[in-house]
């Protein structure tokens, strides 16, 4: 098989250093063909960029990390914002009680505080108590409306509650009756 290829069989090709394109002649033609070619060429000049300004040291501004507590400063710039707990609280105790006293009845609610859904409503102003009870306003009466708030709201599924008393108010009298009848009767205050 050697035999069968022969010198004269490939074609020869003379080389000479002339036919040869020097190395200017090829950086040329590449230039012309390449990739970096096919973009149109700016200048740009180093003086005709302008460096932003520098930020101001004054007293007021500051840079702080977003973990941080807020100094009291800070809080009383911003006195909008809410707290973790005012945040939280209405996911946390979604149910809120409500128990109102006037000199001639007491009205108690139970709603939903993110979408302020009434869950269970009771009054002795309501017309089958009204007639019925020889007070509105006494302790029995408070016992009946604890008693109807557990009730209605367990036929609603709520389990649970909470009360937040109002600046003041201690959780006594008829306020405290109220509150120990709807325990009694199977409503957890969380």
């Amino acid at each position: 098989m050697a035999s069968m290829l022969s010198s004269s069989a490939l074609p020869t090709q003379s080389l000479s250093l002339n036919s040869l394109p020097t190395h200017s002649e090829r950086s040329n033609k590449l230039n012309s063909l390449s990739w970096a070619s096919s973009f149109p060429s700016i200048n740009i000049s180093v003086k005709s960029f302008t460096l932003p300004p520098a930020p101001s040291r004054h007293k007021g501004s500051f840079v702080q990390a977003a973990w941080t507590r807020r100094s009291r400063g800070e809080l009383a710039k911003q006195p909008n914002r809410k707290s973790w707990k005012q945040r939280t609280d209405m996911y946390m105790r979604p149910f809120l009680l409500n128990v109102f006293f006037s000199k001639k009845f007491i009205h108690a609610k139970v709603m939903h505080r993110g979408t302020s859904k009434v869950i269970s409503v009771a009054t002795t102003n309501a017309k089958d108590l009204r007639n019925d009870l020889s007070s509105l306003t006494d302790h029995n009466a408070c016992r009946i409306i604890g008693k109807l708030i557990a009730e209605r709201s367990k036929e609603a599924d709520v389990y649970a509650m909470s009360y937040e008393p109002r600046k003041g108010e201690r959780i006594e009298g008829k306020l405290g009756i109220v509150l120990d009848t709807i325990k009694e009767n199977g409503i957890i205050f969380v």
